[in-house]
């Protein structure tokens, strides 16, 4: 599979390489408007063809499929100039700056017989593979509640504010643990650094009472990637950021029963084992570039299709519109 990568930025090096060392492909050209980026990929990559035009990328007869790893904003115009001229489609998230542009590419991509992937990475960490497991053998039980907090100090964005840089992370995360499509969303935030908000506080409400919380803030002190799942018979607990035992699942929980005649709900606390469960020892996103390679080989469509991509977009359009009118709850 011949690749063109349009952008060179923070994420692009990392996907030019896992795709030239990936078996069954090759990356035969980069794009990048940044002279400076254009200097370190060719540094790095002496015999691939670098250029300032992704025009060049897109239109070239040699490539079969193209990564775009650019801001959100070029998200729109690059994968349908892509679609158009054939090309297989490896988007950054999130996917678009809005849902009709991502249902316009949806379309486009059907028309065409071609696939869109949209890269949600971490669902190809070992970590969220176990969790999703567990949801799915119900080992967790009825779900209660997803609570996340994603924070750190920099990488200020110029063009989304912080939900739409961070969000995305645990929304598709979300999207494919839960299964669920939310009922409605609360957001707030605000503005410290420019005209993007820069902490954001998002709530989801999903069917049979499972909600869930997404803590995501640019101004930090420290780094925290932690993710709390309750549900009806265990709990789980994700810590990123830890070298070892990432994941714990913990046997504890609250049952409440009632007697006939007896008014005062009984609350029983369960507090049993903990374990940290083997996880998968790989690099999510050689794993996610292999796995878009055998959807477009065998026709199969990739998990986070563009619809899975859209799904989070119009998450983030509700958050956006609820910042905007102060928390207000938007239904989806």
């Amino acid at each position: 599979m011949n690749f063109g990568v349009i952008g060179y930025g923070y994420w692009g090096p990392n996907v030019v390489r896992n795709l030239t060392t990936l078996e069954g492909s090759q990356v035969l050209m980069i794009a990048d408007l940044s002279a400076a980026a254009r200097q370190r990929a060719q540094r790095a990559y002496p015999s691939i063809h670098v250029t300032a035009d992704p025009q060049d990328v897109v239109k070239s007869t040699k490539i079969d499929a193209v990564a775009v790893i650019s801001p959100v904003w070029t998200h729109y115009e690059l994968t349908k100039a892509a679609l158009l001229n054939g090309k297989h489609v490896f988007v950054e998230k999130p996917f678009t700056s809005s849902a009709a542009q991502g249902e316009e590419l949806i379309q486009l991509a059907e028309s065409r017989n071609l696939k869109i992937m949209v890269d949600h990475t971490f669902l190809f960490t070992g970590a969220v593979k176990k969790i999703s497991q567990l949801v799915d053998e119900g080992a967790l039980g009825k779900l209660y509640y997803y609570d996340s907090t994603r924070v750190n100090l920099g990488l200020l964005q110029h063009d989304v504010n912080v939900l739409w840089d961070l969000a995305p992370h645990d929304l598709s995360i979300m999207d494919y643990i839960i299964k669920e499509d939310p009922e409605a969303v609360v957001a707030t935030g605000e503005k410290h650094l420019n005209d993007f908000e820069d902490v954001a506080y998002m709530t989801l409400y999903f069917p049979g009472k499972t909600i869930a919380h997404i803590n995501v803030n640019w101004l930090s002190p420290v780094k925290v990637r932690m993710t709390l799942i309750g549900g009806e018979k265990r709990m789980v607990v994700w810590n990123d950021l830890v070298a070892d035992e990432k994941v714990r699942v913990y046997d504890r929980g609250v049952e409440t029963t009632t007697q006939e005649g007896v008014y005062n709900l009984l609350v029983n606390y369960r507090s049993g084992d903990m374990y940290a469960p083997r996880l998968e020892q790989v690099e999510a996103l050689q794993q996610e570039l292999k796995y878009f390679n055998h959807c477009i080989t065998t026709g199969q469509d990739p998990i986070n299709d563009g619809r899975a991509g859209l799904r989070v977009v119009r998450m983030l359009e509700a958050a956006s519109e609820s910042l905007s009118k102060r928390g207000a709850l938007v239904r989806l």
